[in-house]
């Protein structure tokens, strides 16, 4: 088949959750055989990545973006007239609607595979070359309508009225993709439920038979990450996270504010080390001075050697959606992990046994403290998640179950 394939990021390097969901996903649909045009968003930092993508697809169309809290600004008063959500405008070039047209007018397409809500929007082109109009496919990382909901709960009071617009107007657009699209993947059960809820929102009298999601979980590469000889006297905790996506800077906020206190006050010489790319100024304020224990590395592309220095890895969420791959991955490095219930969401590792979870800054710190003390539990920790991820989250496993969906879109193309 002939696959559009349309990102928001360009997947490559995948070195973030949704370029690991998307990269995996590239190569699986690639080594099935099928031609895969893709379309792409990207900055200019990611421009020499772009012949790396061409050597699984045979087309590759970048189309440049370029960010700013002025453009931000205008996209947001764009929303308040288009009701649309701001998240959609602010992604609606015309850049990419020219080359969506121009595949589809000058090649037959048979699946137009939209990654992430936003670009849904370029899934509707106005003319197509003949014959069979493309099957649509919302990939859906997470329930996008659920992340500004859970945002919405932790937000000073000032940012509460526009976050319950966004959720409002988010969760009627993607009822609206849900219900229009051919198909729609889904990474967790939970978010599939938040997506039958968003169609209802929609369209209160829809069928949820009629309506088909699949769920598909993220997945990683378990032969490429292989577990790590981590330090066993090492006092240090790691986390990491794309930290300009609100959702990952909020739940380490939180962390540093609430839960790093209670372990420092038992455990002094405790460190955290911050991992990930643009780190918020408060971060690296409080990493200015050595006394305050936290370290703040920013973006950093072999991480081995980080999870090696470290005794355990915390994954503070407190708002988002879909599956957080940075868990996976430390399973797969075999690394000891304490996260909170949201964290965890998506993930089939049992609480205790693959991994500890506390959602309470006091529960927080004293899993870390009880983790930091007993070394047989970390060993047994590791073992258990590496075997976990192994078994139900390679990209291998995982991702047979495309096969099943792009089956019957080959029937729908015919």
């Amino acid at each position: 088949m002939h696959i559009l394939f349309l990102t928001q990021i360009l997947p490559y390097p995948p070195s973030s959750g949704p370029k690991v969901k998307t990269w995996h996903v590239l190569r699986y649909l690639s080594e099935r055989g099928h031609k895969i045009t893709l379309a792409s968003f990207v900055r200019s930092e990611e421009l020499p990545y772009v012949d790396a993508v061409r050597e699984i697809c045979s087309t590759v169309h970048a189309i440049p973006m370029r960010r700013s809290r002025v453009r931000d600004m205008g996209y947001f008063l764009r929303s308040l007239f288009s009701r649309r959500p701001f998240l959609v405008e602010r992604d609606d070039l015309v850049e990419m609607r020219a080359i969506v047209q121009q595949v589809i007018t000058a090649e037959h397409v048979d699946v137009i595979h939209a990654d992430q809500l936003t670009m849904t929007q370029f899934g509707f082109p106005l003319d197509h070359n003949g014959g069979s109009k493309p099957v649509l496919v919302f990939d859906a990382h997470n329930a996008v309508w659920t992340i500004t909901e859970r945002m919405k709960e932790n937000a000073p009071f000032y940012l509460k009225p526009p976050l319950w617009l966004e959720t409002k107007r988010i969760k009627q657009y993607e009822g609206m993709i849900v219900s229009a699209f051919d198909s729609t993947l889904a990474v967790t059960e939970p978010d599939r439920i938040a997506l039958l809820e968003a169609v209802h929102a929609h369209a209160p009298h829809n069928d949820d038979q009629a309506v088909p999601i699949s769920v598909i979980p993220i997945a990683v590469d378990t032969r490429q990450i292989q577990p790590v000889e981590r330090d066993v006297d090492s006092l240090n905790m790691l986390t990491m996270g794309t930290l300009y996506y609100p959702p990952n800077a909020d739940g380490i906020r939180w962390f540093l504010q609430e839960v790093l206190p209670l372990v420092r006050k038992k455990l002094p010489k405790v460190t955290l080390t911050i991992v990930g790319k643009n780190p918020p100024r408060d971060f690296l304020r409080l990493a200015e001075d050595p006394e305050n224990g936290v370290i703040v590395t920013g973006f950093i592309e072999d991480l081995d050697p980080y999870f090696a220095k470290s005794a355990l890895m915390v994954i503070p969420v407190r708002a988002g959606g879909g599956m957080r791959v940075r868990i996976l991955e430390a399973f797969a490095r075999a690394m000891p992990v304490v996260t909170t219930t949201i964290g965890l969401e998506g993930i089939q590792a049992q609480p205790g046994k693959d991994v500890l979870v506390a959602d309470s800054p006091s529960d927080f710190a004293e899993a870390v403290l009880r983790l930091m003390h007993d070394k047989a539990l970390q060993a047994s920790l590791a073992s258990n998640s590496r075997q976990l991820v192994e078994s139900k989250y390679d990209w291998q496993v995982v991702l047979r179950e495309l096969d099943k969906t792009y089956e019957q879109l080959a029937a729908r193309s015919v």
